[in-house]
Order: structure tokens, then C-alpha cells, then sequence
């Protein structure tokens, strides 16, 4: 028996809109493997993408082994980044001082280079699970931060002015108008920032690591194979891939009322 809540215009509209991705990436893909068969280029040093998708699966089992700690360092520390940035838009949105002390501080992080930082930061913490956490906060929380403060001032003037007029307080103006304003806001900089943290978590492992997917791909280029870089780089697409699904997936149960009325998110 088929479920009541399948739509085939549902399906139908899915597959709509992700054909013309389907395609670009089909005919980057062609052209790719075209070029790298008849350009004369080395297969050791330009593999096509059939090369690499074959050495993946061949060597499936060392690229999964090395990239469960990737994905542990990205999620804890895409965590501790989202609570954080959660907590000082709080702190900033009640205090406004603050922002004007802690903005600048927050900015200049953003522009330290993460090539000079995270050799640092690995030889201070070592080669364990702290310094890929801490990368990836400083690489992820600052997008959110900034998207949550400015979600929280898009809060319509009116509806702030009714709640207090109501004898609501100030958290109760935060909880019933405020943060909900800053929804759309704040999975938009969710979005943005899921997209660096596999990133941060891999540069983090290239600086110093045992295992991971950053060394992973360190020591195919030491050994002269690029198809294993690249079949690793494409497992690092893939998780991020997944994760930008999740927030898109979770954005949609968080505010039905935006894809009822079409305006969820477009991947």
C-alpha cells in the first residue's frame, strides 16, 4: 500500500531541480577524463576520474579508517563552535558594549591564516583530538555569530514593542520575538559554516596528526599518488556534501512554515 504522503509531483519536482546539478558535474566529470586520456599527461601525475573512483574503491578500507576521525573532529568541533557562537550572540544581543569590544577581536581571528595558525596551535596542544577542534571552531564560528546578531536585529519593531507593551520582559522579548527572527539567519550562516568545517578539521590533520584523512592525503602526495589524493579529496567532498544535506534537512523541520510557502532553501 502506498503511503498517503507521497506526492509523484514531490519526486518529480526533486528531480527537477537536481538535474541541471547532475549535469554540470556529469560534464565536468567527461571532460576531465577526456583530457587526462588524450592530453599525453601522465596518468601518475593527471589520473582521470575513472583511475581515481577505481583506487577508491580498492583502497576503501584505509580511506574509512582515516576518515572517521575527520568526521569525530568535525562534528565536535562544529559543536563546540555552534554553542559558542550561540552563547556570545546571547551575550552580545543583551549587552551591547560587548559588541563593540568583542567584534573587532572576532574579526581579527577570522584573518589570522589558517596555513600559519594551525601548526602553532598543533605544537601547543599536540597531535590529539584539541587542536582539530579548536580549528574547526576558529574556522566556523565566526559566520554563525554574525548571522545570528544580524537575525536578531531584523526583529520587526512592532513586535517588540506589543510584547513589552504586554508586560513582557526583556529574555521574553528575546525568546518569543528576537530568536525567532534570527532563524533564517542563522541556518543560513549554518550552511556556510558546515561547508568549512571538513576543511578546518583536514587542514588541522596536514599540520600534525596520526590518522585522518589531512594525513591521509599528505602521505599519497609524499608517495607520489595523486589518484589516492584525490580519492580522498572526494570522500572530504562527499562527508561535506552530507553535512550541508543535514542542515538543509534540519532547517526544513525547524521552519515548516517557510517551505509551505516556498521559500525553503535552495541548495
Amino acid at each position: 500500500m502506498v503511503s498517503s504522503s507521497f506526492n509523484p509531483r514531490h519526486l518529480a519536482g526533486f528531480f527537477a531541480q537536481a538535474a541541471p546539478a547532475v549535469i554540470s558535474i556529469g560534464l565536468v566529470f567527461v571532460a576531465w577524463e577526456l583530457y587526462a586520456n588524450h592530453s599525453g599527461i601522465k596518468p601518475t601525475v593527471l589520473p582521470p576520474p575513472s583511475r581515481v573512483f577505481e583506487q577508491a574503491v580498492l583502497n576503501r578500507d584505509a580511506l574509512l579508517d582515516n576518515a572517521v576521525p575527520t568526521i569525530r573532529a568535525t562534528l565536535i568541533g562544529f559543536a563546540c563552535s555552534l554553542s559558542t557562537a550561540f552563547a556570545l550572540s546571547m551575550l552580545v544581543d543583551f549587552f551591547q558594549p560587548l559588541r563593540r569590544a568583542l567584534f573587532p577581536v572576532f574579526i581579527v581571528s577570522q584573518t589570522l591564516p589558517l596555513v600559519a595558525i594551525a601548526p602553532l596551535v598543533v605544537l601547543w596542544f599536540g597531535f590529539g583530538l584539541m587542536p582539530k577542534i579548536m580549528l574547526v571552531a576558529l574556522v566556523t564560528f565566526f559566520p554563525m555569530l554574525v548571522a545570528l546578531v544580524q537575525g536578531y536585529e531584523a526583529t520587526e519593531v512592532e513586535i517588540g514593542q506589543m510584547l513589552r507593551a504586554m508586560g513582557a520582559g526583556r529574555w521574553r522579548v528575546f525568546m518569543l520575538a528576537r530568536l525567532p527572527s534570527a532563524l533564517p539567519y542563522f541556518f543560513a550562516g549554518l550552511r556556510i559554516s558546515i561547508t568549512y568545517a571538513v576543511v578546518g578539521a583536514i587542514f588541522a590533520e596536514y599540520a600534525g596528526a596520526a590518522k585522518g584523512l589531512g594525513i591521509y592525503m599528505l602521505n599519497a602526495k609524499n608517495n607520489f599518488r595523486p589518484d589516492l589524493v584525490l580519492a580522498a579529496v572526494g570522500v572530504s567532498a562527499a562527508l561535506t556534501l552530507v553535512l550541508f544535506g543535514l542542515t538543509v534537512l534540519l532547517q526544513r523541520l525547524a521552519m515548516p512554515w517557510e517551505r509551505a510557502a516556498g521559500k525553503g532553501p535552495q541548495a
